[in-house]
């Protein structure tokens, strides 16, 4: 958390600036498209990686499906996992994130600007119709990433168990699913330093519908 509040403090202009170019892109969402606001939220990461020290290494975009929407499944290890595969995926992806967690500050209006969703942990519908519109979503060509771990409480670099739940929107959809490990990603956040940390995406071979369904 030392490095968190750290690169607020130090980046507090950029904060400011970019938290109302957001808000007012979200409040105008038809003049944006999401290629646009994509580009705003990967420059706001690469602000907050250059003024906190952080560097992240990506592998494997090569494997990226060119056409269509997918849906990548990442192991969990805390609040920068998010930024990074951001930072490494070229083509506008969004996440889906616990309701809870996504009204913290200056969160909540990252998830707006890139138009991700969030569920409703509390509420088994809503749970279920966030998913089908995910699904929608992904079957229209957008990419999301999701957590099947749900949860990232001192993980580090050990693989919880996954959520069944967490693949429906893929199966609904008939999507690819993108296999993403991420290393070293509870560093920037989790660790109380300064220091400087490197993190690693990388993104592994999809797997298609004609080879997991059923």
């Amino acid at each position: 958390m030392l490095r968190l509040g750290y690169v607020i403090l130090i980046s507090l202009p950029f904060v400011i600036f970019y938290l109302c170019k957001a808000h007012y892109m979200v409040q105008h969402e038809e003049k944006y498209s999401e290629e646009t606001c994509y580009k705003i939220a990967q420059r706001c990461i690469s602000i907050m990686m250059h003024n906190g020290r952080i560097e992240t290494e990506s592998f494997g975009q090569e494997y990226l499906p060119e056409d269509g929407g997918y849906v990548m499944y990442s192991n969990h290890q805390g609040k920068y996992d998010t930024l990074g595969i951001m930072h490494s995926h070229p083509k506008p992806c969004t996440i889906v994130m616990d309701a809870y967690r996504s009204k913290l500050p200056i969160v909540d209006t990252f998830i707006d600007l890139v138009r991700g969703r969030r569920l409703d942990k509390t509420d088994m519908r809503k749970q279920m119709q966030t998913m089908l519109q995910i699904s929608g979503e992904v079957r229209d060509g957008r990419r999301y990433i999701v957590f099947p771990e749900g949860g990232y409480d001192n993980n580090k670099n050990e693989l919880q168990e996954f959520m069944a739940g967490a693949f429906k929107c893929a199966v609904k959809a008939k999507a690819p699913i993108v296999p993403v490990a991420i290393i070293d990603s509870y560093k920037p956040f989790g660790v109380n330093s300064l220091r400087k940390v490197k993190t690693q995406v990388h993104f592994l071979k999809p797997l298609y519908y004609d080879e997991y369904g059923g």
